[in-house]
């Protein structure tokens, strides 16, 4: 099928349109018209190699909404003109351990994400969401649930369900006292859905002038984290901490406003912390510092579930396609509130 996209050819060049095939689904598959994808930080550092892994050219885009335009012979679940989610992945192994307790993000054999990655079946490169259409594993497409704003739901799919995944892990709900660091594309988030759980809800941040912000988000509290009262004045608090902040800090400041067997979850940071952790402030109350990668598939279902009766979807910027390289300096900057999403309906114009 002959699909249309936007992609990058190498590091230094900018994301522009690309016309590309995609496969008729196989009978276990899904075809999707793409409707809207939203715009991740993942998504810029794959364009630019920022990882060392990247292969050319790159349609990125994880954070998809769209419509069902035809089904496999064998998938029942699906029908044409349901509308739908993809997430981070389209595939894995489906019999290793992880795959069967519905984590797949965590397949033994490497599970098949929805761009940059080697599809398992055939070999070729998979291409994202910037385009107009995908095909994909019946197996990993979310069913959306009715009502939900199909723009603002598509950011669920990646930053919806990295901090869902936490929240639902150490089971958050009314007796919970929750911190957020950050105030970004999934800090956001991450203060909507523990304040839907029932949490008293802190969000930590460097910058004053948030509070309102916050407030709206679902936080309960402000704390600024350089400000050492106000840090002192929540030490043994928090039962949980989602750290969101996507670059290199230190986590130390914040361990001792842990409680007693409390846990501070980094989900925003992948690489090397240059500032060791003192061991006494994790030893000390019984405290653990873990980390958790988007989520498996049931997991997102159930995030999605969640959103639909709470009415919870992601605050949005809509931005044409041809916006995309202006979008990524900006995510830079942290110039947006709080997720960009873009209308696949402006690869037409």
């Amino acid at each position: 099928m002959n699909a249309l996209g936007f992609a990058a050819q190498s590091a230094s060049a900018p994301l522009e349109s690309f016309a590309f095939e995609r496969r008729a689904p196989r009978s276990d598959e899904v075809a999707i018209d793409i409707l809207y994808c939203g715009v991740c930080h993942t998504d810029l550092h794959l364009a630019r190699n920022h990882g060392g892994f990247t292969t050319y050219p790159i349609v990125p885009g994880h954070e998809i909404v769209g419509r069902v335009s035809e089904v496999g012979t064998d998938v029942s679940r699906f029908k044409k003109g349901d509308v739908v989610g993809v997430g981070c992945m389209v595939d894995s192994c489906q019999h290793c351990k992880p795959c069967l307790k519905g984590w797949e993000q965590d397949c033994v054999e490497g599970a098949t994400f929805t761009y940059n990655s080697i599809d398992r079946r055939d070999g070729t490169v998979t291409f994202g969401g910037y385009s107009d259409s995908i095909t994909v594993r019946d197996k990993f497409v979310l069913r959306l649930p009715e009502g939900l704003d199909p723009a603002g739901a598509a950011p669920l799919l990646c930053a919806g369900i990295t901090t869902w995944s936490p929240l639902h892990r150490w089971k958050v709900g009314e007796s919970s006292k929750v911190a957020v660091i950050g105030l970004g594309g999934l800090g956001h988030m991450a203060l909507k859905l523990a304040k839907a759980l029932g949490a008293d809800v802190t969000l930590f941040t460097r910058s004053a002038g948030k509070e309102e912000d916050a407030f709206s988000l679902g936080a309960d509290h402000v704390v600024l984290s350089g400000d050492p009262e106000q840090m002192k004045a929540v030490t043994g608090r928090f039962d949980i901490i989602i750290d969101t902040v996507p670059y290199d800090h230190d986590v130390n400041p914040y361990m001792t406003s842990l409680a007693l067997e409390g846990v501070l979850v980094l989900v925003g940071y992948m690489g090397p912390l240059a500032t060791p952790v003192r061991a006494g402030s994790v030893v000390q109350g019984r405290r653990a510092i873990s980390g958790s990668f988007i989520g498996g598939v049931p997991e997102t279902q159930q995030m999605l579930d969640f959103c639909g009766q709470h009415g919870i979807v992601s605050d949005v910027e809509i931005i044409p396609i041809q916006q995309i390289n202006e979008a990524y300096e900006r995510m830079l900057k942290s110039n947006v509130k709080y997720r960009f999403v873009i209308d696949m309906a402006s690869l037409k114009s």
